[in-house]
């Protein structure tokens, strides 16, 4: 019987199997980082445990230390949560040799099926081992972890040796492991995946399909149990092929089989030995705690002979700090406030005031439906995160809502380019034309509150001015014996919180949250202007700023002050949030400063680089431009 279990991991998945635990009566131990020193899963665990460092090398990814954490805080068992050394077998044979229980399949299923390029041998199947012009498009992957990291869509032949080179320096980095392979790159299909669970008796538990096309840049975005639409052969087929791949390994536990589905054919892509991010659909299609299901299977009970019966349909969506506008840079600072109203489960690993670093992945929550249809669940879902407060980084909560209410999307016809099709209109800003003159009319309010009331003297209009969408936006309004006024509305209440206006005889209610020069008016962010810039934030022309925080990883081989640049050329990296950024020259030119250097910490801001464009041959611009590679499972 497990009495106290330590989570190898951090964020929301360890505060999502802490809950199991408390739930069952079990002590919790948490690892945690220097940088994650105050963060949630630490807080609420009855034991924490630190290990020192930020980086994940030298933290997450050290079995050693983890297991030494296990053993001094006294834990039965170690569960290693998703991502980091969750698919490592030689980090659960250590778990294993030091007497503790291991919350997974065993080492050797491990081995078999996390690695990419076994599994796919163990199914009859074989990566791609010299490339030719005919085999294009194909699919770099890295053979370990998961969730797009070391992944590339290579369409020329031309670009295969930097993306082999690009996705074994991701993969090593995040898994720890440089194996890559290339495979042939199906357009077009659904990505489709089976839920497996099976015990130490010879059950084997297939619980349904989950359908997780909708990817950007390969990474899963929302996801959905069951897949809708497919066939009740190809559904079937899917299901006894799951339970091959875990039968074929002795499997035990939780894992997921996943496919690309074609027309009505299924092909094998990998297995994952791992609980997955998406699991929650599954569970409340089949109402189940998965978690507490690899608890009971690790202590040895039995699974029945037959998984519960499926209800319904349910619906998850990922929720990122990251900004569409600066091309889907990660975001950090303070999550002053986050809430979904009630009727959908919300998993997280931050609270109210918790800051959001730069070690990790950017994912803030995720936000799941279940209802008795899909069109029910996509409605439900929508709508709790049209109406979710949050206050903070950026996020991609726009793009959720209005991709869960695409036709494409509810008809059920979307596949894996889905987002190529379509990300642009998805991302297309539409603030509410009315938020500038709300944030003012609040402000007025909070103003004369501080310093008194209307003085009873003649008004001269007032004008305040925010950024909103990359836009200037100027406020205009009066004050007046009735109260505020504004042109072309009626203004109803306005309070420091709430702001009521009539337009066109319908009433609008806008509440208003101040964060320092930040406010958010209903769900639109506005950044409060100066009435006169700072003339210290300039910055020369040709000048390349970090879009977010982060190491300066690499520099281009050769680069100096006065080294001529191509337009496109790579000049440095930055690695944030597990991710790579590619700072490139925006135009052909000089490089005339490069005033950082290989480990330097950098902020938002900081300025990387300075070309200045050759005449005539190429367009100054202050912001660099970066490509990036995908995030964690």
């Amino acid at each position: 019987m497990i009495t106290s279990l330590l989570v190898a991991n951090r964020g929301e998945i360890a505060c999502r199997i802490f809950r199991t635990c408390r739930d069952l009566g079990i002590r919790t131990i948490a690892v945690h980082s220097d940088a994650d020193e105050n963060a949630l899963h630490a807080r609420v665990a009855d034991t924490a445990v630190r290990l020192p460092g930020a980086a994940p090398a030298e933290t997450y990814l050290r079995g050693d230390l983890i297991v030494k954490a296990a053993v001094a805080a006294g834990a039965d068992a170690v569960h290693p949560g998703y991502g980091f050394l969750s698919e490592n077998a030689d980090f659960a044979r250590s778990v294993i040799d030091a007497g503790l229980v291991w919350i997974g399949p065993p080492p050797e299923a491990i081995e078999a099926m996390a690695s990419k390029t076994r599994a796919k041998r163990l199914m009859g199947l074989a990566p791609l081992e010299h490339v030719t012009e005919s085999d294009l498009p194909v699919l770099v992957k890295a053979a370990a972890g998961g969730g797009g990291r070391g992944m590339r869509i290579v369409r020329r032949l031309d670009d295969l040796d930097a993306a082999l080179e690009g996705a074994r320096a991701e993969a090593a980095s995040a898994f720890g492991d440089g194996e890559v392979f290339v495979e042939p790159y199906v357009e077009g299909g659904r990505h489709v995946e089976v839920q497996i669970l099976a015990d130490t008796h010879g059950t084997v538990w297939a619980l349904g399909t989950r359908d997780c096309s909708l990817q950007r840049r390969h990474q899963k975005v929302i996801e959905e149990a069951p897949a809708p639409g497919l066939s009740e052969q190809l559904t079937d087929e899917l299901h006894a092929l799951a339970v091959r791949a875990a039968r074929a390994v002795s499997y035990v536990g939780a894992g997921t089989v996943e496919f690309l589905v074609a027309g009505n054919r299924a092909h094998f892509l990998e297995m994952n030995t791992r609980l997955q991010v998406e699991h929650p659909v599954t569970e409340a299609v089949f109402g189940l705690d998965l978690v507490a299901e690899q608890i009971r299977v690790a202590e040895g009970h039995p699974l029945e002979n037959d998984p519960p019966r499926a209800r319904g349909h349910a619906i998850e969506a990922r929720l990122y700090a990251e900004d569409p506008a600066a091309d889907w840079a990660p975001q950090t600072g303070t999550l002053h406030r986050l809430a979904v109203p009630d009727g959908v489960r919300l998993d997280t690993g931050y609270v109210d005031g918790d800051d959001i670093g730069v070690h990790y992945d950017p994912m803030l929550a995720k936000v799941i439906a279940h209802a008795p249809t899909r069109a029910e669940a996509v409605r439900r879902l929508s709508g709790a995160l049209e109406r979710a407060t949050l206050h903070g980084p950026a996020t991609n909560r726009d793009l959720l809502v209005r991709s869960l209410r695409h036709k494409e999307f509810t008809s059920a016809g979307m596949d894996t380019g889905f987002y190529d099709r379509h990300l642009d209109d998805l991302t297309t800003p539409a603030p509410d034309p009315y938020a500038p003159l709300a944030a003012a009319l609040a402000d007025a309010r909070t103003t004369t509150s501080r310093f008194g009331g209307f003085r009873n003297l003649p008004s001269q209009p007032q004008t305040k001015r925010y950024a909103m969408a990359g836009e200037e936006h100027e406020a205009r309004y009066r004050h007046t014996r009735a109260g505020l006024e504004a042109d072309g509305v009626r203004v109803v209440t306005a309070t420091p919180d709430l702001v009521v206006l009539e337009v066109d005889g319908v009433q609008r209610k806008f509440e208003v949250a101040r964060y320092g020069d930040r406010v958010y008016v209903n769900t639109t962010p506005l950044t409060a202007l100066p009435r006169f810039p700072d003339p210290t934030a300039q910055h020369a022309p040709g000048s390349l700023l970090a879009p977010m925080p982060g190491t300066v990883v690499k520099i281009a081989e050769g680069l100096t002050e006065g080294s001529p640049v191509e337009a496109g050329q790579p000049l440095l990296w930055l690695e944030a949030m597990k991710m790579q950024h590619k700072i490139t020259a925006p135009a052909t030119g000089t490089l005339t400063d490069l005033p950082v250097a290989m480990g330097q910490q950098v902020t938002v801001g900081t300025l990387l680089a300075v070309v200045v464009p050759t005449q005539g041959r190429g367009e100054l611009r202050d912001q660099p431009h970066t490509t990036r590679t995908p995030k964690e499972p």
